[in-house]
């Protein structure tokens, strides 16, 4: 017979495994934000040819290792390579001056650390230097914090409802039912509060609410997933995954560029970090750069699906030598009334 451990035995365990948690998510919170800084931001620089070599060594002396800056043929190729998601910034060299052309869409806190080195190299070199947005954010959230703390909400409810589907629909089709349909409706209602109510996000509705409906179907796909095949155990790996790693390393309100290095990586691996690149690319650049990002939240989404299918027949399985000796109990049991 399994015996139950005194309470205090058990209360000290308890304590010292929470404890361990913490000891595991303060560096894992703490850690990237306190080392947030440039590293190696794609930057594209246009110009001739001496004064883009120039200018490429005083910038790069300026912060080592802070920029990659790429030489491109004009100020069509600069401003293509910001647009399509290939480079934070460019700078357009020019007899009278110094152009800089920024995207605050794609990270405000990179946009606003390129406009300070424009400042001060400007002032270091006597320089004319303008500064232009080709992707501004919108006027109802003119500095982004919107845009991450509207983040959260998305990540919660796609978590809840996962874990409600799980505990209170049995069966595999309508718990699948379950999940796309709210998914869909989760991307009509983000986008509505946050495209066309409080104004966070810009770009095409339709773009904004697919990829909210994509982000909270992998996220709920993949926490309903796991606790498919492992139970409610599953639930609380899938939270540790999604919520308290993806959060910390998702950079949604940074640049993955700006965290140490894997982890910045890392973080686009997992939905949290795919998401808000997929919607930055979705609000604020046509799409443009978005394609690894929606892969990412397809097969998490994918890998949930058939993880709740693997479970699925696992309990079915389970299922099927009970009804067996259920029936044959009855046989038995029928047999002997009639005897």
């Amino acid at each position: 017979m399994r015996r139950t451990p005194p309470p205090a035995a058990l209360a000290v365990v308890i304590a010292v495994g929470v404890m361990a948690l913490q000891a595991l998510l303060l560096p894992l919170f703490a850690g990237p934000a306190a080392n947030l800084g440039p590293r190696d931001l794609p930057v594209a620089v246009a110009g001739p040819a001496p004064a883009v070599e120039a200018f490429t060594s005083r910038i790069e002396s300026m912060s080592p290792g802070a920029f990659e800056v790429t030489a491109v043929a004009d100020a069509a190729a600069a401003d293509a390579a910001v647009l399509d998601r290939q480079a934070y910034a460019a700078f357009i060299l020019s007899p009278t001056g110094v152009t800089l052309h920024t995207a605050s869409g794609a990270a405000p806190a990179v946009a606003n650390l390129f406009a300070a080195a424009a400042t001060q190299l400007g002032a270091g070199t006597g320089m004319q230097v303008t500064v232009e947005d080709l992707a501004p954010l919108t006027a109802d959230d003119p500095h982004g914090a919107g845009f991450a703390a509207g983040f959260f909400p998305l990540i919660i409810t796609a978590m809840a409802a996962a874990i409600a589907l799980y505990f209170a629909v049995p069966a595999f089709a309508a718990r699948v039912v379950g999940l796309f349909t709210f998914a869909a409706l989760a991307g009509a209602g983000g986008a509505a509060v946050l495209h066309s109510w409080l104004g966070v996000v810009g770009g095409d509705w339709w773009a904004v609410a697919g990829v909210i409906s994509l982000l909270t179907l992998a996220i709920s796909a993949t926490i309903h997933g796991l606790a498919s095949v492992a139970g409610p155990r599953g639930i609380g790996v899938g939270a540790v995954l999604v919520l308290l790693v993806g959060n910390a390393l998702g950079a949604v309100g940074a640049a993955p560029e700006m965290l140490p290095q894997p982890w910045g990586e890392v973080g686009q691996w997992l939905p949290i970090g795919a998401g808000a690149t997929l919607l930055r690319s979705a609000a604020w650049f046509g799409g443009a750069g978005g394609g690894a990002a929606a892969w990412v939240l397809v097969s998490w989404a994918l890998i949930g699906l058939a993880l709740v299918a693997v479970g699925w027949l696992g309990r079915k399985e389970q299922a099927a030598p009970a009804d067996d000796e259920a029936h044959e109990a009855a046989r038995r049991l029928g047999a002997t009334v009639a005897a």
